[in-house]
C-alpha cells in the first residue's frame, strides 16, 4: 500500500504541462483547491473530473500511475463515505437497527469521496510535473510576496520541498521496515485497538532512526557542497512567465469561473 504513494514523487517527461513555470502550477493547484469546496452539485465535479482528464492527458504521465495514489487513502476515503452516511440528517432512505440512511447523507458521502479523490489527483500532478528545485523556486518566489514570513523564504521553501519529498522515500522504508518485522514474526493486524498500538512500536522505532539517518545524511551532502542558502543566492535559471503559462492563467480563471457558476445547476 505504501509504495502506491504519489504525492512528493517527480515523474520526468517532456510534456507541456512539466514546461509550465512552477508558480503557474502552484497558484493553479491552490485555485483547484478552492474550486473543489465550491462545488455544490454533480455538474461541478463533472466539470472539476474534465478539467482534471485534460490536465492528466497533457501531462503525458501514465493515468494509472496517477490513479494508483488514490489506492493509498482508500481507508480514508472509505471512513468519510460511513460517517458521512450514517451522521447526516435529513430524508430516511434506509432504516436498520439503529442507523438510518439518509437521501442527505448519500449525497454528502458521494461528494466527499470525489472531492477527496480529486483533491489527492489535481496535489500529486503539480509534484508528479514539477522537479524539487523548480518546486522550491516556485514557494520561495511566491512566500517572498508574504509580508510575515518573506525574510525566511528560502529556508520555508527548502523544508516545505524536502519534507514532500520524503512522502514516498519514508512510505517505502515504512513498507520495508513492515515486511522484516513481519518475518519475524510481528503481528500489526490482530488484537484491540490498544495491542494493536502497542504493536506498531516495533515500526515506529526502527521507522524514526531511519528519518533521523537520511536527514543527517542529506545535512552533511548539502554542507559538502557547500549550501548556504538565505540571501545573495544566486540561480542558473531564473523563473520567468512565458506565453503558454498566461494560457494556463485563462484557463485556470475560466475553471475556476465555470465551476463557481455550476453550483446553480438544478442536478
Amino acid at each position: 500500500m505504501f509504495k502506491d504513494v504519489t504525492v512528493g514523487q517527480y515523474y520526468p517527461t517532456d510534456s507541456i504541462i512539466h514546461s509550465l513555470d512552477p508558480r503557474t502550477k502552484i497558484n493553479f493547484t491552490f485555485l483547484y483547491i478552492i474550486s473543489l469546496f465550491l462545488i455544490n452539485n454533480f455538474t461541478g465535479y463533472l466539470v472539476a473530473f474534465l478539467f482534471l482528464v485534460g490536465i492528466i492527458l497533457l501531462s503525458k504521465i501514465p493515468v494509472m500511475y496517477v490513479v494508483r495514489g488514490i489506492k493509498a487513502l482508500l481507508f480514508i476515503i472509505l471512513f468519510t463515505v460511513v460517517i458521512n452516511l450514517f451522521i447526516t440528517p435529513g430524508t430516511p432512505r434506509f432504516e436498520f437497527w439503529i442507523f438510518t440512511i439518509t437521501e442527505e447523507g448519500i449525497a454528502l458521502a458521494v461528494f466527499m469521496a470525489l472531492r477527496l479523490i480529486f483533491l489527492v489527483t489535481g496535489t500529486s500532478l503539480m509534484t508528479l510535473s514539477t522537479s524539487p528545485i523548480a518546486l522550491t523556486d516556485g514557494i520561495e518566489y511566491l512566500l517572498k510576496r508574504v509580508p510575515i514570513v518573506k525574510q525566511y523564504a528560502h529556508e520555508l521553501a527548502m523544508m516545505m520541498t524536502i519534507a514532500l519529498r520524503f512522502i514516498p522515500t519514508l512510505m517505502e522504508e515504512t513498507d520495508k521496515i513492515m515486511k522484516a518485522q513481519k518475518a519475524r514474526g510481528a503481528d500489526f493486524e490482530s488484537g484491540n485497538l490498544f495491542a494493536r498500538a502497542k504493536n506498531l512500536i516495533p515500526l515506529l522505532v526502527p521507522l524514526f532512526i531511519s528519518a533521523f539517518r537520511r536527514a543527517d545524511e542529506l545535512a552533511v551532502a548539502m554542507e559538502a557542497r557547500c549550501y548556504r542558502g538565505g540571501e545573495n543566492r544566486t540561480r542558473m535559471k531564473e523563473l520567468a512567465y512565458n506565453k503558454r503559462d498566461y494560457a494556463a492563467y485563462f484557463i485556470t480563471i475560466l475553471m475556476v469561473v465555470i465551476i463557481f457558476l455550476t453550483r446553480y445547476s438544478p442536478i
